[in-house]
């Protein structure tokens, strides 16, 4: 059995958490009180039950009760309860905007500033941060996404790392995007533009994408570079490292780049890290034409 601890920051994304655990068969009770804990955890691994799997919802909400959850997690351990915590958490600016979209006040600025309330959130929550098991950062996240890293972690049993990999097409022409860690550039590549039918498609086409990978070089350029992740990533998440912007860059951003981008994020997609594609620039010049 299963017996997760949804925890996070308010607005990071616990309640679709929750019912997305749901919709997988998990029993899930949300905001249980602290004093229960260890009760519903004798209950939920009692054999006498039917309950496979269990997630409980956790945070803020507690009040002055969230500080006795580290001695019941200690409690937990003791009699050998075995838990898992997956922490939920975004960048402020993000969750700000979210408040501000749902109207809602934080649980702790009811009279007062979103801002002030996160930020003591923050500090009152830090300890569960520490003791995660799984850390998810929704700031970027579309539900699907979070769904789909829950199915990984909680369906799939994949091994997972809070290490997130963004993979970036751009187009030189509109400059190299500042939050780039690692900047490849694919204009050795024989160019599909001066191709007048493959011209207004993009590296998403696959009249495109042949065109480009029949080339050995891109072969050879694909096999390279994730051969190079494979060895830096690992290394890079020794050093603290939570996350890796991998930008890949063309003349436009429309056909070279976004094809070799788009090979690596299928690459990338066997190993155990959180990898998302944006293609930057791939509309650029249609809307420059149209205007």
């Amino acid at each position: 059995m299963r017996f997760v601890i949804v925890t996070g920051m308010s607005g990071a994304g616990k309640s679709t958490t929750l019912k997305t655990l749901e919709d997988m068969g998990y029993f899930c009770v949300d905001n249980l009180p602290i004093q229960l804990i260890m009760h519903f955890a004798e209950i939920a691994y009692t054999t006498e039950n039917d309950i496979n799997n269990v997630a409980i919802g956790v945070d803020i909400r507690s009040g002055v009760y969230l500080e006795q959850l580290s001695a019941c997690m200690e409690a937990l351990k003791e009699s050998h309860y075995d838990y898992e915590v997956l922490f939920l958490d975004s960048n402020d600016d993000v969750l700000i905007k979210r408040y501000k979209e749902t109207r809602r006040n934080h649980p702790l600025a009811r009279n007062g500033r979103v801002e002030d309330g996160i930020k003591a959130e923050r500090a009152r929550i830090a300890f569960l941060r520490k003791e995660a098991d799984y850390i998810i950062d929704t700031t970027s996240l579309l539900t699907r996404e979070l769904k789909s890293e829950l199915d990984k972690i909680f369906v799939e049993n994949m091994e997972y790392s809070n290490f997130v990999v963004n993979v970036v097409s751009f187009g030189f022409k509109y400059g190299i995007p500042r939050d780039a860690d690692l900047v490849f550039d694919v204009r050795f590549l024989p160019n599909p533009y001066y191709d007048l039918e493959l011209r207004p498609l993009t590296g998403n086409d696959e009249a495109v994408q042949d065109f480009v990978m029949q080339h050995d070089e891109a072969e050879s350029f694909l096999d390279k570079i994730t051969d190079l992740l494979e060895f830096l990533i690992p290394n890079y998440i020794k050093e603290g490292k939570n996350g890796l912007v991998i930008a890949i860059g063309c003349t436009g951003g429309k056909h070279r780049s976004v094809t070799l981008a788009n090979g690596v994020y299928k690459e990338l997609q066997t190993l155990p890290y959180f990898v998302k594609i944006d293609h930057r620039d791939i509309g650029k010049d249609a809307v420059r034409k149209g205007m």
